[in-house]
């Protein structure tokens, strides 16, 4: 039995000294570690209110842009131009602590993904050749090469159909399965022009050439291209509407000759003397149109440190306009 009087030793202190602090380092470091992440906490929500207000800011600025093309329509609803500038025209939207900028264009000037196949029953969907063609003719026009654009094409195609035979120069499962992360076709509609990425023959700079050009519009249709507000710099998308048959210079030259209040009806376009040597079917005039049935958004909000990217379709068909689809952020 150790006497309770008994002195401590030196060692004792030490090693009671040692326990003591090594206690405080261990406190200190839990400390450490809770503040710091009840400061990343903090900061989440933080993030997640700026991001929520400003996506409150962009819906805001949406339906402003819905009710401008709703104005736009009650002028004539039977013939949409370029008067008044509204094309490409940033309007701002001031909120409280920040900016939220819209833009509106034309969302029927592009070459709708989802027309490179027909709906031949629901949710069956079978090639369309003409569109194929198209698209690869597009391709050529913008610099592509021709073997690469018929490839690209076809493989698109195959992508939306809901067979499981490729087209020449096509891909279809067998053509993904083996690669370094297997996946499949989509065997469905394009919900977003991103998906180009996962095609066949579609390079990250082919896709970036691609991206201006095309659309995905949530019908298995070809894009009605409104011959009063296509500007000239996006003459292939009237080209390729004749292949061989007209050319790019051709197509801007007419585009820049167009009289300010635009033309009437598509019968009077297509009777303009410089087409008169130009043979264009039936079914190719049918891809024009004096009106837009669809209309594309793009939206940026500026809230303190917190920037938001917003892009959007809006459905013109009948009114009041209705948005149709949604996406944040800009597609890759």
């Amino acid at each position: 039995m150790v006497p309770a009087n008994r002195p401590i030793s030196q060692r004792e202190r030490g090693a009671a000294l040692l326990t003591v602090l090594l206690l405080v380092a261990v406190i200190a470091v839990l400390a450490a570690t809770a503040l710091e992440k009840l400061r990343l906490s903090t900061r989440l929500a933080a993030n997640m209110i700026a991001i929520d207000q400003a996506r409150g800011y962009a819906m805001a600025a949406e339906t402003l842009a819905m009710t401008r093309i709703d104005s736009l329509l009650g002028r004539d609803a039977a013939r949409v131009t370029l008067a008044g500038g509204w094309s490409g025209k940033p309007f701002q939207l001031p909120v409280p602590g920040g900016l939220a900028t819209a833009t509106v264009t034309d969302g029927g000037n592009c070459f709708n993904l989802n027309s490179l196949v027909i709906e031949s029953g629901p949710n069956s969907y079978i090639p369309r050749p003409a569109a194929i063609a198209q698209f690869a003719k597009l391709m050529v026009l913008i610099g592509l090469p021709t073997q690469t654009s018929a490839g690209i094409a076809a493989a698109s195609a195959d992508w939306i159909d809901t067979d499981s035979t490729p087209l020449p120069d096509g891909a279809e499962d067998g053509q993904y399965d083996g690669g370094q992360t297997a996946y499949r076709t989509a065997n469905t509609l394009v919900s977003d022009i991103s998906e180009l990425r996962a095609i066949a023959g579609v390079t990250p700079q082919i896709y970036a050439k691609l991206r201006p050009w095309v659309c995905a519009q949530p019908v298995a249709e070809p894009s009605r291209i409104n011959v009063n507000t296509l500007l000239p710099e996006q003459a292939p998308l009237f080209a390729m509407l004749a292949p061989d048959r007209l050319t790019v210079d051709a197509a801007r030259a007419m585009l820049l000759e167009r009289p300010a209040q635009g033309y009437t009806s598509t019968e009077a376009f297509w009777k303009l003397p410089a087409l008169k040597g130009v043979i264009v079917f039936p079914q190719e005039q049918a891809q024009t149109a004096v009106t837009t049935k669809w209309f594309a958004l793009h939206i940026e909000v500026e809230l303190g440190g917190t920037e938001l990217t917003q892009s959007a379709l809006i459905d013109a068909t009948a009114r009041p306009a209705r948005l149709v689809s949604r996406a944040w952020g800009d597609p890759a």
